[in-house]
C-alpha cells in the first residue's frame, strides 16, 4: 500500500484535521476550537499522508518567534499537529513527515523547531531535545500558608472580564517574554488563545474568570482560573483549576497567589504548567504540600545550527570547538567553533581543529535555552569531553539565570 505526502489545499483542511481528531481518540473538537485552529494554521506550512481519498497523517508548523538566552526573538517553527492514523502505523509515515517539515523550516529560514510532546519517547530520533520543565502543584490550601513581601497589601486585585481585560493582560505577558528563554512570543491571533473557553474542556468547573493586580491605576497582573465545586459530608472541597498567572513585580505575583489561596469554598489550587523556578515555592509555608511535580515542557530542535548559536546570548566568554552528530539533517553535522566577543556578541563557524566537545544536535537542543546543564548531559554520557576543562567552561557558558518556560501549549 503506498500513500502520498502533500501539503492539504485550504479546501482540505477540515478533512486532514478530522484525521487527526481520529488518531487523538476521536473526540471533536469544539466549534470554536477548530475555528481558531483554522485561523492559526497555514495549510501551506502543514503536511499529511493521503491514502486514496483518506488522510491517515498529519503535521503542521505554526510560524512563531521565541525568546532565547539574552533576549533576542528568534524564528521557529511551532511543530503541532502531527498524527499516523492507527491503521498506517509502522510504515514510516512519521519519520518521511519529519524529513518533509525540517526541509521546509530550512527552507523557510527559521533556525529552530520547537514542540510540546504527547509522548515524549518519541521526538528524540528527529534531533528534539527537552529544553524546558513545566511545574505541576495540588496545593492544599487549607493547611499552606503564604508569606508575602512588603507592599502586597497595596496592591489592589479585582475582577474583570477575560475578554475585556485581553488587552490589557496581553500588555502584561509582552513586557516578561523577554526576561524568560522559552517564552513563545505572540503573534496575530494567537492573543485569542488566552480566552478560548470551550464548555467541553471546563472539566466541571466554571466559565473562566480573570482578576487583574493594579497599582496607582495601572495593571502590573493578571491571573485567570476556574473553580471546580467539590462538596463531602464535611463540607466544602472546591478546587481552583488555575490557567494563566503573571505578574510584573514581586508584591503583585504575591497579591494574586493570596488571592487564589483565599477563595471561598475551595481548599485545593491546581496549577498544572507554571515555571520550576516559580516565586511561590518560595512563599508557602510547606512545599511538601504543595504537590510539586516537574515534567518536560517544550523540545528545541536546531534547525541552522550556526544561526541558533549565534543568536543566544551567553553567561560567560566561551571559544569552543563542537563536533556535533546530525544525521537527520546532515547540514548541522561536523566541527563547529563557537566563540563570543568582548560585548557577548556569539559566532559560530565551521572549522577543521581539533574538536573540545563531542555530542549531537539533540543534547544541543536540551541545553539551547539555558536550563539543561550539559555537564549533567555528560554524565549521562551523551556529552564527551575531548579538552580537559572544555565542558566546565561551555556548560557555564549556556546556563542562564532564569529557567526557561513556555507559557502554554500549541
Amino acid at each position: 500500500m503506498t500513500t502520498e505526502l502533500r501539503a492539504p489545499s485550504a479546501s482540505e483542511w477540515d478533512a486532514w484535521f478530522g484525521c487527526l481528531e481520529v488518531a487523538f481518540g476521536g473526540v471533536a473538537t469544539s466549534p470554536e476550537s477548530r475555528e481558531l485552529y483554522a485561523a492559526l494554521a497555514a495549510s501551506e506550512r502543514s503536511v499529511g499522508h493521503r491514502d486514496g481519498a483518506d488522510w491517515v497523517g498529519t503535521a503542521g508548523a505554526y510560524r512563531f518567534r521565541v525568546t532565547v538566552p539574552g533576549g533576542a526573538e528568534v524564528p521557529a517553527a511551532g511543530v503541532t499537529m502531527v498524527s499516523v492514523a492507527a491503521t498506517h502505523r509502522r510504515r514510516g509515515l512519521l519519520t518521511s513527515m519529519m524529513r518533509r517539515q525540517l526541509d521546509d523550516v530550512r527552507s523557510w529560514g527559521e533556525p529552530l523547531a520547537v514542540l510540546t510532546a504527547s509522548e515524549p519517547g518519541i521526538y528524540g530520533r528527529f534531533g528534539y531535545g527537552a529544553a524546558t520543565g513545566e511545574m505541576r502543584l495540588e496545593i492544599d490550601t487549607a493547611r499552606v500558608l503564604l508569606t508575602v513581601p512588603p507592599g502586597t497589601d497595596a496592591v489592589r486585585v479585582r475582577y474583570a472580564s477575560p475578554e475585556r481585560a485581553l488587552a490589557a493582560c496581553e500588555a502584561v505577558y509582552g513586557r516578561l517574554t523577554a526576561g524568560r528563554p522559552g517564552s513563545l512570543v505572540r503573534q496575530p491571533g494567537w492573543d485569542r488563545m488566552a480566552v478560548l473557553d470551550p464548555e467541553q474542556s471546563r472539566e466541571g468547573g466554571s466559565a473562566l474568570q480573570c482578576v487583574l493586580a493594579e497599582r496607582d491605576g495601572e495593571v502590573t497582573g493578571y491571573a485567570t482560573y476556574r473553580i471546580k465545586p467539590e462538596w463531602d459530608g464535611s463540607g466544602p472541597r472546591g478546587r481552583v483549576l488555575l490557567r494563566d498567572l503573571a505578574a510584573l513585580d514581586p508584591a503583585s505575583c504575591a497579591a494574586l497567589w493570596r488571592f487564589l489561596f483565599d477563595i471561598d469554598l475551595t481548599s485545593v489550587l491546581e496549577c498544572r504548567n507554571r515555571p520550576t523556578d516559580d516565586a511561590v515555592l518560595h512563599m508557602v509555608s510547606d512545599v511538601r504540600r504543595c504537590g510539586v511535580r516537574v515534567r518536560d515542557g517544550m523540545y528545541v530542535r536546531l534547525v541552522d545550527l550556526g544561526t541558533a548559536l549565534e543568536a543566544r546570548g551567553y553567561r560567560t566568554p566561551v571559544d569552543v570547538v563542537l563536533e556535533v552528530e546530525d544525521d537527520f539533517c546532515p547540514w548541522n553535522a561536523g566541527r563547529w567553533r563557537l566563540t563570543t566577543d568582548a560585548k557577548g556578541a556569539a559566532s559560530c563557524r565551521r572549522t577543521e581543529d581539533a574538536a573540545d566537545l563531542a555530542l549531537s544536535v539533540r543534547e544541543l537542543g536540551a541545553a539551547y535555552l539555558g536550563g539543561v546543564s550539559l555537564t549533567a548531559l555528560a554524565a549521562a554520557g551523551r556529552v564527551r569531553e575531548l579538552r580537559e576543562g572544555a565542558l566546565a567552561q561551555v556548560s557555564s557558558a549556556f546556563s542562564w539565570d532564569v529557567e526557561p518556560w513556555c507559557p502554554h501549549g500549541f
